[in-house]
């Protein structure tokens, strides 16, 4: 999602052609503060835009630019039709985490989803994995996958 944002940010701009490396780059795979990011963005290439309208650009596409990867989606489905509870717990607003899981089609992929924005609490608090798990019968021990 973040490099289809930056392709359509450089050409959106007329770029110079350092400047997706850059992007990709400077981003480091999301570990970094988006205010910080963007602000970073900003001056860089002198954007008329403010940090905050920058940031609120790239938000409103990220829902629309993200993709799952087929296999990961037929995985999902194997491991409903085994039997297995299938739940997303996800830090970030809620406007965009549920885009997110809509467009991608992991909604009809999986049993239950949490996000921090909508309810308040963010991982790694237990609490928002018993969000997860409210509705739904897990089994008796679970799995939980992440990316760090």
């Amino acid at each position: 999602m973040f490099g289809r944002w930056a392709v359509e940010f450089c050409a959106d701009h007329e770029l110079p052609d350092d400047a997706l490396a850059w992007l990709i780059a400077t981003d480091q795979d999301g570990f970094v503060s988006r205010d910080w990011f963007f602000g970073e963005v900003t001056e860089r290439f002198g954007l008329a835009a403010s940090v905050d309208d920058t940031w609120r650009q790239c938000r409103r596409r990220r829902p629309e630019l993200v993709s799952c990867r087929q296999e990961v989606l037929a995985s999902l489905t194997l491991l409903r039709d085994d039997g297995w509870t299938v739940a997303i717990v996800t830090n970030g607003q809620a406007d965009n985490q549920l885009g997110k899981i809509r467009r991608t089609g992991l909604d009809q992929r999986v049993d239950a989803w949490a996000v921090s924005g909508e309810l308040g609490i963010r991982k790694p608090a237990r609490e928002i994995f018993e969000a997860a798990a409210r509705g739904v019968r897990p089994r008796s021990a679970g799995w939980g996958l992440g990316d760090r």
